[in-house]
């Protein structure tokens, strides 16, 4: 299966996903652009992954695999509304990780911003 066969929020090309968001951008559409900055332990997605989103909630890229990015869509549109950038930071410890199944923690930071 390749990339062009797969749902918008479900593949990481880093050229579609900004090419994907200057095309929104240049539609007159809010847009805000998520990337991973950080990881340790277990992460879905390496430093650099991107995810973008309109300012009508679709998105294109994934920072998380699932787990997160509902929380980084929301906090998207949100910077998309008052142009504030945003730190986020998402973790599991061991022990949290080994109740929900998996097998170890890990943590995520995603860097979020209005594209101008």
């Amino acid at each position: 299966m390749t990339d062009q066969s797969l749902p918008e929020h479900t593949y990481n090309d880093h050229d579609d996903i900004l090419r994907q968001a200057a095309s929104w951008k240049s539609e007159n559409h809010g847009v805000a652009l998520a990337t991973v900055v950080t990881t340790w332990g277990s992460s879905p997605r390496p430093v650099g992954s991107q995810l973008a989103i309109k300012d009508d909630g679709a998105f294109i890229g994934s920072v998380s695999g699932g787990c997160i990015e509902g929380a980084v869509v929301g906090e998207g549109l949100a910077a998309i509304k008052d142009g504030k950038t945003r730190l986020l930071d998402f973790g599991v410890t061991d022990e949290m990780a080994w109740e929900v199944g998996l097998a170890c923690g890990g943590k995520v930071e995603v860097f979020v911003e209005r594209v101008e």
